[in-house]
């Protein structure tokens, strides 16, 4: 009898609750939509008749009128009925919103002209995919010299990344690349030697980086994209002919009182590399980072970001500090590509700018020993 009782008290209480359970969530009809989908945001624009499209637009929807539903592009009011069909779709179900409705008080006609500074933009949480061990890689930034990798998927946790330069190489500083796969945040690949944007470069290369053909095998831990670690090795030797290429008597240095050597680094031989990194958003970038490295027995702190947006300019920074190393100088990298620069579709595709490498020069002295042009190709929409 008992029995029964509690089990008709169970159904009863599922019954009360059912319709607690079937509410939904109040539909948000004012909100911004943040920027991480470019063919959404250039699509809107381009159906707006506003040209060149800005793929980092502050674009408002205010649906909350049905009779006078709005979107706002850089403050500037269009109906929401100019926009095909699709694309109101898309807008209405955009999983990247910013609740506006409550942040509006009373006192915003006081406090609107501060919070168009967007202090709470400075600093962020960075978006799932940066924080993802197995999809972290997916990157649609294709840099010439250096940087992160360009990454795709084939289907989710399974792509490929490929890089020109290392991770922490500046500009003209090396001749390495490398063609990985990806499968649930192991990463399997191979790098090799191009000489290409080298061989250009006559003065103060002594304290370059160089490589020949290997293999590597790396490892993210699945507690959020946060660790890195992995095994390298040469599989071909330097021969005369590249050591007099690599390291040519005008590429060696001694310091003023001839106690110290400074020569190019020829990688040979196994490491076990590592790199610890924290995601975030800041300027609203699309992605970015802090980081800690060990890469072939040489140390590096470091920050690099992509699409931040600062008074109305969007631009990629990258800072890379070299801090020890048993081949090498110490030296710093700093970098910005500035997008928005060129027309149509490279518009938000192309960033260009300046990268500096800083050391100690020919000279035994400590200066610029690399300057040269850096860009960047955008191949896909940011997550």
């Amino acid at each position: 009898m008992g029995i029964k009782k509690l089990s008709f008290s169970l159904i009863l209480t599922l019954l009360l609750c059912l319709p607690l359970l079937a509410q939904e969530e109040e539909p948000v009809r004012y909100y911004q939509l943040e920027p991480l989908d470019d063919s959404l945001f250039i699509q809107i624009q381009e159906q707006l008749f506003i040209d060149p499209p800005d793929p980092k637009a502050e674009i408002i929807a205010d649906l909350r009128d049905l009779n006078n539903q709005t979107i706002s592009v850089k403050g500037v009011l269009y109906p929401f009925l100019a926009l095909k069909e699709e694309t109101r779709a898309r807008v209405i179900t955009y999983p990247f919103k910013i609740n506006l409705e409550e942040s509006v008080t009373f006192t915003s006609v006081f406090t609107k002209v501060l919070n168009k500074l967007r202090f709470d933009k400075i600093v962020n949480t960075p978006s799932v995919f940066q924080i993802s061990p197995t999809l972290g890689y997916i990157n649609p930034f294709l840099q010439f010299m250096g940087g992160e990798r360009f990454g795709f998927a084939l289907k989710n946790d399974v792509g490929f990344s490929f890089g020109i330069g290392t991770p922490y190489s500046g500009v003209l500083e090396t001749n390495f690349y490398e063609l990985n796969f990806h499968i649930l945040g192991l990463r399997a690949g191979l790098f090799s030697n191009d000489d290409t944007f080298i061989e250009h470069k006559f003065d103060n290369n002594h304290n370059n980086i160089y490589f020949k053909l290997g293999y590597q095998i790396n490892y993210v831990v699945p507690f959020g994209n946060f660790f890195e670690f992995g095994y390298m090795s040469t599989t071909e030797e330097f021969g005369r002919t590249k050591i007099e290429k690599y390291r040519p008597e005008s590429s060696i240095v001694y310091s003023r009182d001839s106690s110290k050597i400074y020569d190019p680094y020829l990688v040979d031989g196994k490491f076990f590399n590592w790199e610890f990194r924290y995601p975030v958003r800041i300027l609203e970038a699309t992605r970015a980072k802090f980081y800690v490295a060990k890469y072939v027995n040489e140390y590096h702190i470091g920050f690099t970001g992509r699409e931040m947006s600062l008074a109305g300019s969007v631009f990629d920074f990258r800072f890379d500090a070299m801090v020890s190393s048993k081949e090498r100088e110490p030296q710093y990298i700093i970098e910005a590509l500035i997008q928005k620069i060129f027309g149509n579709w490279a518009f938000s595709a192309v960033a260009i700018g300046p990268s500096v490498i800083l050391t100690r020069t020919n000279k035994d002295k400590f200066g610029i020993t690399s300057i040269f042009v850096n860009a960047r190709l955008k191949a896909g929409t940011s997550f």
